[in-house]
């Protein structure tokens, strides 16, 4: 870490033992309600958290995938554009009187301005990070070189207030306005500076009342139920609500974590890649095991058991032979005389028609004619016939074609007299032939 910052070109004083050993005890010391002296029901700082800005090098929803590593109704509080005494200090008072501790991205001329509002960051265990030197808000299309100034200006001027105390600078950083750009990102990436955006805002740079400053702080708050809230100690709008917010979070019962960067003597806090998530996804949840998935054995490596395997009296206790030695029914058998049965051969006078084929053809033909006649006429309502089709049945059921049909052949029943009507025979000699 110091060789990323000696990369930026600031100088760095070296430190007693004993004056590092006491910043990084005020740290790392969560500050509890009763640690909190006339104060006996202050909210107090839960714990602290340890961050390694090389890990994790942009954190903040309202913009990127990470944020803090924080458990439900946990919140980091932070600060932007100080210090500016006449309210800074009033910030700082407020969190005194509750021991509790922020992070707070000043302004590189405002520390100029004001050197002692920063040493009174330090004195009070608070965080100290930057936020550029001018806090321009055009830093989203401003060319990486001017980028570049921009930042290490504000580091050098802050630094230059700290004074023997350098190395209590945090390699945090604020965009001015929230205006990334993957410039400045990966600028800050390379020199191991940690971007903050933030998770909520209460909108107290604009001009609205400290109600109103109070009310989206809450609000936004209990819609995400953890994160980083934005706030400004350079308006007074802002110093006149947060007496307020901090007594609804502990009503509510919120938790303050103070962050700070990690060390070779202060390692980071341990931590699971999904803590870095607002909402993990299901996938990151710890979720009930899996039911395995079962291997089946093969059909034919089970043999067929044997008969024997049934019989009980190899093994049982019970000498009950009469019982036990009982073995399984035998199939019946068929008998020799039901496994063939013999149906009986039809005579062949079942299939002769009584008549003659000429006979049946006529009832067929009838019967079409007969099933047209019906299928014509409306239900309920016998066909009346006319002389004609009257006569030609007539004829049929007599055994005679009806008129008009000269090459019909004409029936012959022995015995039966000739009809006036039927037509001529020619008479044909036919010569005998000899066998």
């Amino acid at each position: 870490m110091d060789g990323a910052w000696r990369g930026l070109g600031v100088s760095r004083r070296r430190t007693t033992m004993a004056a590092l050993a006491l910043l990084v005890s005020i740290a790392a010391r969560p500050a509890a309600a009763e640690d909190c002296p006339g104060h006996p029901n202050a909210l107090g700082t839960s714990r602290t958290l340890v961050v390694d800005p090389r890990e994790h090098p942009r954190i903040g929803t309202m913009q990127y995938p990470e944020t803090l590593p924080l458990a439900d109704h946990e919140v980091v509080l932070t600060f932007d554009d100080g210090p500016l005494p006449r309210n800074s200090n009033k910030i700082l008072d407020i969190l005194a009187a509750e021991c509790v501790k922020a992070t707070f991205f000043t302004i590189g001329k405002m520390a100029r301005y004001s050197p002692e509002g920063v040493r009174r960051l330090l004195a009070e265990g608070q965080t100290i990070g930057t936020h550029t030197q001018d806090h321009p808000l055009t830093m989203n299309h401003m060319p990486t070189e001017r980028a570049r100034e921009e930042i290490e200006d504000g580091i050098a001027s802050v630094t230059a207030a700290l004074g023997d105390h350098a190395d209590a600078l945090a390699p945090f950083f604020r965009i001015p306005g929230l205006l990334r750009a993957d410039n400045v990102e990966q600028y800050a990436a390379e020199h191991g500076i940690q971007i903050w955006s933030a998770d909520f805002l209460a909108d107290d740079w604009r001009h609205i009342s400290s109600q109103r400053v109070y009310d989206l702080a809450i609000s936004r708050l209990e819609a995400k139920g953890k994160g980083i809230l934005l706030l400004h100690d350079i308006q007074a709008r802002t110093v006149a609500a947060l007496p307020r917010i901090l007594e609804a979070l502990k009503a509510r019962g919120y938790h303050i974590v103070h962050v700070v960067p990690a060390t070779e003597d202060r390692p980071a806090t341990p931590t699971e890649p999904q803590q870095w998530l607002m909402h993990p996804s299901p996938d990151a949840i710890v979720q009930w095991p899996q039911v395995p998935k079962f291997v089946y054995a093969r059909l034919d490596s089970l043999p067929a058991p044997a008969r024997s395997d049934f019989d009980a009296t190899a093994w049982s206790p019970v000498h009950e032979a009469s019982l036990l030695s009982q073995t399984w029914p035998e199939p019946p058998q068929l008998a020799a005389e039901n496994a063939t049965v013999s149906l009986a051969t039809p005579a062949q006078g079942v299939f002769e028609i009584e008549g003659g084929l000429d006979v049946a053809l006529h009832g067929a033909a009838l019967s079409r004619r007969t099933h047209r006649s019906a299928s014509a006429a409306p239900a309920g309502t016998p066909k009346r016939l006319s002389r004609r089709e009257f006569r030609r049945l007539r004829v049929a059921h007599a055994g005679h074609p009806p008129r008009g049909t000269a090459n019909a052949p004409k029936p012959k029943t022995p015995g039966a007299p000739t009809a006036h009507r039927t037509p001529v025979k020619r008479m044909v000699q036919v010569r005998k032939r000899s066998v």
